[in-house]
């Protein structure tokens, strides 16, 4: 069974039912952590009552810095969604880091972005380092991935879309929420992986609702493609694609056309007036609500719940 792990600004705790028990370890960072696994295992075995989680206040289990890599379009409902039909390559972008929040934290919106959308992940902790050229089986999971974590990768679409810049839309500060849960995974657990439901609502309106198996590129095929050319090492997060539901949409068929006639600007321009009646996106006072988990629990990542605030 996986062991829940959280993060607090006193240290790492095992997360047991609704109690946490401390980790006794001097890890500061979670590649620290992640090499000291007896310490996690004595503490998912101590006899302390431990503390109510709900005491607790959850930091990212995720430390940085650290490389934040992600998928593109590696579901085949948010590839419909997209309006992307056919074979799909597999692509891959960078996150800052310096994008990675708390799970309870507030996702800022920048003053200069109208429409942020939300995407929630599963995201992929590594424990081993991946060096350039390595082949990944499915067989090899275990030996390159440690643990899950919700993320959730929060966009600026309209510096995305005008700007074809990935990297900058997705970078701001507050823009990768990730938690609560780090989710250590034995063995055992990795053939469990497909069962994961990823569900996002906003609201309380359910957005978001896919397992993996809706997945274009799994886990252990990602990480061979991701080493032909990038090396990942302990404690890094690869982001594995978001399932359909986002606020963002492909235009229709005829639409799209017409707009690809028009010049860059006044197509944009056009495609951006109509998002606008689009009530779907991201608003300060907002509340996302995030959970990764199979039917039977025996991987839950718990719940990420952030509020969206304007900058102050």
């Amino acid at each position: 069974m996986s062991t829940n792990v959280l993060r607090t600004a006193d240290g790492w705790w095992v997360v047991r039912g609704d109690r946490a028990v401390p980790v006794d370890t001097k890890a500061v960072t979670t590649a620290e952590l992640i090499a000291d696994r007896d310490a996690v295992r004595e503490a998912a075995q101590s006899s302390d009552p431990g503390t109510p989680v709900a005491d607790l206040a959850a930091l990212s289990p995720v430390t940085t810095p650290c490389r934040v890599v992600a998928q593109m379009v590696n579901y085949r409902s948010h590839a419909r969604d997209s309006g992307f039909s056919g074979d799909i390559p597999p692509a891959f972008f960078r996150k800052a880091s310096g994008s990675v929040s708390g799970p309870g934290e507030a996702v800022v919106r920048p003053s200069h972005v109208r429409f942020l959308d939300y995407e929630i992940e599963l995201g992929l902790v590594m424990g081993a380092s991946l060096p350039v050229g390595t082949e990944v089986e499915e067989r090899d999971l275990p030996t390159y991935v440690a643990g899950l974590v919700i993320t959730n990768d929060v966009s600026a679409r309209e510096i995305q879309l005008t700007k074809t810049q990935f990297y900058e839309s997705k970078s701001y500060p507050t823009f990768t929420p990730t938690g609560p849960y780090l989710a250590l995974l034995e063995p055992e657990d990795f053939v469990h992986l497909l069962d994961l439901r990823l569900k996002l609502s906003v609201n309380g309106e359910l957005r978001q609702d896919r397992t993996l198996a809706d997945m274009i590129v799994r886990p252990a095929r990602a990480l061979t493609l991701l080493a032909r050319f990038q090396t990942l090492d302990p404690g890094d997060l690869l982001l594995t694609g978001t399932p359909g539901g986002t606020a963002l949409k492909a235009p229709p068929k005829p639409v799209e056309k017409i707009g690809a006639l028009l010049p860059p600007a006044l197509k944009w321009k056009s495609f951006f007036k109509s998002q606008s009646r689009n009530p779907r996106y991201l608003r300060s006072g907002d509340v996302i609500t995030a959970t990764i988990a199979t039917p039977d629990s025996r991987i839950d990542l718990g719940e990420q719940r952030t509020p969206v605030a304007d900058p102050r």
